[in-house]
């Protein structure tokens, strides 16, 4: 009778052929005995918090980053507040795929909806951040909350009242595009403002 080879570490792959002979109990391994790193981003998936986003930070995910805010548009005087619709797509404002970053020509549209809401009066709004459907629910859930707080952090900086202004991700759950096709992915990732009181 042949003796069965150890497995110290209990993954799976005998201590002849492990390659990471310390894997940590209940961890996925591949053939070699060593940790998955399914996004190859280097950080093996029981230490990534993203593990299906590549990201070369130390918890795996990818950090939003904000783009400076243009210079402010000169006042413009007071006229009559048009009629308050209950939702405001930010028609254009469309994500890069997987980004939380504001875009050069975004922030021209984003600078109407902030005069439109300073005309509005002291209306409570949320801004309402969606992905598309790429990704897992957690990960897109995450992302969508960074790019609402990207477009609440520029509409603070353009002197609109943080008090009024509620961010809110819902990550890949409502769709207005196919996600089947990039142009339909391209809208779905995408800001709304909507009216709450």
């Amino acid at each position: 009778m042949v003796p069965k080879e150890a497995d110290s570490d209990g993954d799976g792959v005998v201590d002849s052929k492990d390659k990471c002979p310390n894997t940590p109990a209940g961890r996925k391994v591949n053939a070699d005995g060593c940790e998955l790193d399914r996004d190859g981003d280097g950080i093996v998936d029981g230490a990534d918090a993203c593990p299906d986003v590549y990201a070369k930070t130390a918890d795996g995910c990818p950090l939003p980053a904000v783009t400076e805010a243009a210079p402010k548009p000169a006042p413009v005087p007071a006229a009559e507040p048009a009629p308050l619709p209950r939702k405001l797509v930010l028609e254009g404002v469309n994500f890069d795929y997987d980004k939380a970053t504001l875009r050069q020509e975004d922030l021209a549209i984003i600078d109407e909806n902030a005069e439109n809401l300073k005309k509005w009066g002291d209306v409570d709004v949320e801004i309402a951040g969606h992905t598309d459907n790429r990704g897992n629910d957690k990960y897109n859930m995450h992302l969508s909350q960074h790019r609402a707080a990207a477009v609440r952090a520029y509409l603070i900086s353009k002197g609109i009242s943080a008090d009024r202004l509620t961010a809110k991700g819902y990550g890949e759950s409502q769709p207005v595009a196919d996600n089947n096709t990039d142009e339909g992915r391209a809208k779905n990732r995408r800001v709304e403002l909507i009216q709450y009181r």
